[in-house]
């Protein structure tokens, strides 16, 4: 796509600022931390923890919640990083207007059957939200582990070879975490 350093690395660096400009205002759920802290985040463990270096992946992972939190649609994606992220997004996306058992069902379906780019974003979603939860109050860190089991339990289905190293670390934690009782 690009053949200068400026090229390649400027649409990663444009799909963080997009995340930032759509989260403003907003924050995690213990109501302190801005809500951008967490795509950085992901993004970060998708590059340094699971060694993602497909640039239009680390896109998908920095613009994984704007369709679902704030006012962002998938046209505005696709014009600003082309159909394959927008794609990607849309994956990672919850269908709000369905109940949330049929809701839950639909997202895992979806997950199950995901390329692996969007497989690796959400477990690096996954592993942010686990080290996070210690954040939490001690009656508001069930529901990152429960999520934690089904999202893995889906992703792990059509496991393709890029996503099994991420998917074992995101399992890993989850156990040294249980272990710690650090629900």
């Amino acid at each position: 796509m690009a053949d200068s350093l400026e090229g390649t690395y400027r649409p990663v660096l444009e799909a963080i600022a997009f995340a930032a400009r759509a989260h403003q205002g907003q924050l995690r759920k213990d109501r302190q931390t801005p809500y951008v802290s967490h795509v950085f985040r992901v993004c970060l463990i998708l590059r340094q923890v699971f060694g993602v270096e497909d640039l239009r992946c680390l896109q998908a992972a920095a613009l994984h919640d704007t369709i679902e939190d704030t006012t962002t649609d998938y046209d505005d994606l696709a014009e600003h990083f082309g159909a394959d992220v927008a794609d990607w997004v849309t994956v990672l996306t919850k269908d709000k207007r369905l109940a949330e058992p049929e809701r839950e069902k639909a997202y895992e379906d979806g997950l199950a059957h995901a390329p692996w780019q969007v497989k690796v974003c959400k477990l690096a979603d996954v592993f942010d939200n686990l080290m996070d939860a210690k954040h939490l109050p001690a009656d508001r860190q069930a529901k990152p582990w429960k999520n934690a089991h089904r999202y893995l339990a889906a992703l792990k289905r059509d496991l393709p070879p890029e996503a099994r190293r991420p998917w074992e670390i995101v399992s890993q934690l989850l156990t040294e975490l249980e272990a710690k009782g650090s629900r």
